[in-house]
């Protein structure tokens, strides 16, 4: 696995949304505008979220970690968007509830395989709640990405580069 663009063009801070579509087409839309996902990525992550909610209510921040197919991306990254405002995003595996997610980890993965070992990865950042409150009250992109290229070992996703 190489190649993972984390910088801080893809660390969205204070973004403002009303529901779940605005967040999605935003954050995906800055990975359009980077030239990192197709345009099909957009409609594609709106519809998987629609089918597959990826919500979760984790310790003191919600977070969401939405994806979608590898067909629309063009090279594999995870863009964070930290939002100004709580927006409800239907729980993973319980349609019938939602959570105030105040944290996106958009994945946009060229291959199943790296998409999964660095869901495991997230799911152990997600178990700590102090890691998830520095994050959203953080108002400096590169101290999100040094955080989370050494919680999330990114270095080695991304080649070896620093």
């Amino acid at each position: 696995m190489s190649n993972l663009v984390f910088d801080e063009s893809v660390i969205l801070l204070d973004v403002e949304a009303t529901t779940k579509e605005d967040v999605l087409e935003t954050v995906a839309q800055n990975l359009v505008d980077k030239g990192l996902v197709k345009e099909s990525f957009i409609p594609a992550i709106l519809k998987r979220e629609s089918e597959f909610a990826t919500g979760l209510p984790t310790a003191g921040v919600s977070v969401a970690i939405p994806h979608t197919d590898v067909e629309h991306v063009l090279q594999k990254t995870i863009s964070v968007a930290v939002l100004k405002n709580p927006v409800d995003f239907v729980i993973m595996g319980d349609d019938s509830e939602t959570t105030p997610v105040q944290l996106v980890f958009m994945l946009a993965m060229d291959e199943a395989h790296s998409q999964l070992t660095l869901l495991q990865k997230l799911m152990q950042v997600f178990r700590e709640e102090e890691t998830l409150a520095y994050i959203v009250k953080q108002t400096d992109a590169t101290q999100i990405k040094e955080l989370l290229e050494k919680k999330l070992d990114l270095v080695a996703l991304k080649g070896g580069e620093n």
